[in-house]
């Protein structure tokens, strides 16, 4: 019996239960797989250039030969590792198009006994269907405010009251300043972070408002797609108006237990759009530990940067709401309040 073709819907809704295999090489998944995947490389990056270097210079048969000969040590290690990662017995499959790739890989599984399923059109299929998920309507309310308002918070918040939300500075490992890297791993490229957003928005109840948070088109290095930064643009947006000294003191919370050095070198980074000037300020203060002289220094070009993003959206769609309290519970049931 050859291995069956499933539907990316049916494949992703397999894969809650069933274990997937991306037989793709390393750098293909770095780039971008599904989430949870295995990468179990057919060839290594290198093997990958050697076989399709010779298919464009001398054909296919010499080229499939030529893996074969790369392929064939490597089998036995092929089905040990799929057998251990499958208790029991089944596995899904795929490569780039859902061709030669994983056809021969699900052949090898399935005469090692595994019941195998492989992608109808490989993770090309996969990248298509969840960019079309971006286009489905679905009603958006953005929290907006300064920096140091605490919109993250009050979005956990929202969440633990049963509202709506994804955190997309989580997913982008990120806080979207020149210091957001801060306590924070390694980011993923923009397209696994499309992929990894999937597996949220594939939760969401479409006819329910879904929180996001005000974010630039670029999240550190993760760019957003244009469909999602586009509907992020043109939902309302609640802003909330929170005293600057109150700002200072929650980025004085947040980041004066991180390195000198990194925080200098964030600094650095913006010193064309801070000043010269307001930059040495800043540094000296930060010699001296004098934390709250460096945020409201840092909220000068903050603020003035926040308030020019917000001018170009459509005003009767921005909607302000003032508090005293630097307290995510009390601010998140203030926005709920305004709402109702």
């Amino acid at each position: 019996m050859m291995a069956g073709y499933l539907d990316v819907e049916t494949f992703l809704k397999s894969a809650e239960n069933v274990p997937v295999v991306d037989v793709r090489s390393p750098a293909e998944f770095q780039q971008g797989h599904i989430p949870g995947a295995i990468n179990i490389p057919l060839f290594s990056n290198e093997e990958r250039k050697i076989v399709g270097t010779l298919y464009k210079k001398n054909g296919k048969e010499e080229a499939l030969l030529r893996g074969l000969d790369i392929v064939g040590p490597k089998m036995s290690g092929f089905v040990k590792q799929a057998k251990q990662i499958s208790p029991d017995s089944e596995i899904l499959v795929h490569c780039w198009r859902g061709g030669m790739r994983s056809g021969s890989m699900g052949w090898l599984f399935e005469m090692a006994g595994l019941k195998v399923h492989m992608l109808k059109g490989g993770y090309k299929s996969y990248r298509g269907y969840i960019r079309g998920l971006y286009e489905k309507q679905i009603g958006i309310i953005v929290l907006g405010g300064k920096t140091g308002s605490g919109k993250t918070d009050i979005l956990k918040s929202l969440g633990e009251m049963g509202q709506q939300v994804i955190d997309l500075e989580k997913l982008a490992h990120h806080k979207g300043s020149a210091y957001g890297a801060m306590g924070q791993g390694q980011q993923p490229t923009s397209e696994q972070f499309e992929n990894d957003l999937a597996v949220e928005w594939m939760k969401l109840d479409f006819s329910k408002t879904l929180w996001l948070e005000d974010e630039s088109k670029m999240i550190g290095s993760v760019s957003m797609c244009e469909p999602l930064y586009d509907s992020i643009r043109t939902s309302p947006v609640v802003f909330l108006e929170v005293p600057k000294h109150i700002r200072e003191k929650r980025l004085v919370k947040e980041y004066a237990t991180f390195d000198h050095r990194l925080i200098r070198e964030a600094t650095e980074r913006i010193k064309k759009r801070l000043g010269g000037q307001n930059v040495k300020l800043a540094l000296e203060a930060l010699e001296k530990n004098d934390y709250q002289t460096v945020a409201s220094i840092l909220l000068i070009y903050y603020d003035k940067a926040y308030l020019k993003g917000l001018a170009h959206r459509d005003q009767s769609l921005v909607h302000r709401i003032r508090t005293d309290k630097d307290d995510p519970n009390a601010n998140a049931e203030l926005v709920l309040v305004f709402l109702k």
